[in-house]
């Protein structure tokens, strides 16, 4: 079930119908992601150059090649704080473009099933915020776990995976149920999504290929929900259409 349900968001994210979608999300992500590089670096500037000199008098007059070095870690530092940071900006991405992504893939993927109903813009964008602020906090934990050795990558992948996993998931089903009973389904198989929040989360690992992590994530979660919907209404569980809020 996992294993089609990436095959198919993958075939979907560079063709045509999501082209569109793909391009606003990418620009719109590296835009933040670049905002965020010169935020850093001026905040670096603005606080820890000035104590830098206060500690060594004179350091950029006599150790040029020390600052040189600073400068260097800075850049590394700053480029681990962007790896981190990519999780909440395409989080923040996601809540922008979901609908248009999900409209595009039961448009295309499930042509005979009913159509989804987006969730209300006010509500959309309180999830939205929700989902950005879990997903900072959960790579701040994974932040300090990263010193520990063995357990560095592991806690990228476990925090990412079931961050990731749960709100698009829970994202998918709510165009199709009320808020309650999507919470309901996510943690009936929260076994099963939480192994798909880890194919998300290894796609976010993929240089350059995670800035189309929102469209793989949200194609990923509508045909995964299908799935698993179309499973327990086999077992015997309701599948209503969700009522607009």
């Amino acid at each position: 079930m996992i294993v089609e349900a990436a095959q198919a968001a993958a075939s979907r994210i560079f063709s045509r119908p999501f082209r569109s979608v793909l391009l606003k999300s990418i620009g719109l992500t590296l835009l933040i992601l670049i905002g965020v590089w010169f935020g850093l670096q001026n905040l670096f500037d603005a606080l820890a150059m000035p104590w830098i000199d206060a500690l060594l008098p004179g350091f950029s007059a006599w150790a040029g090649w020390l600052g040189l070095i600073a400068a260097i870690a800075a850049g590394i530092g700053f480029a681990i704080a962007l790896a981190l940071l990519i999780a909440p900006v395409t989080a923040l991405v996601a809540g922008l473009f979901l609908d248009d992504i999900a409209e595009v893939v039961e448009r295309e993927d499930f042509p005979a099933d009913p159509p989804g109903t987006a969730v209300p813009p006010l509500r959309s964008l309180v999830l939205s915020l929700k989902f950005v602020g879990i997903v900072i906090l959960g790579n701040i934990v994974a932040l300090f776990l990263l010193l520990i050795p063995g357990v560095n990558v592991a806690a990228f992948f476990v925090v990412n995976g079931y961050l990731l996993g749960r709100e698009y998931f829970e994202f998918a089903a709510m165009r199709f149920r009320p808020e309650a009973e999507a919470k309901a389904l996510r943690s009936r198989n929260s076994g099963t999504i939480f192994l798909a929040g880890l194919v998300i989360a290894g796609f976010l690992a993929i240089p350059l290929l995670n800035l189309a992590t929102p469209l793989f994530a949200a194609a990923m979660m509508v045909h995964l929900h299908k799935a698993i919907s179309a499973r327990e209404d086999g077992k015997g569980f309701s599948v209503d259409k969700r009522q607009a809020m």
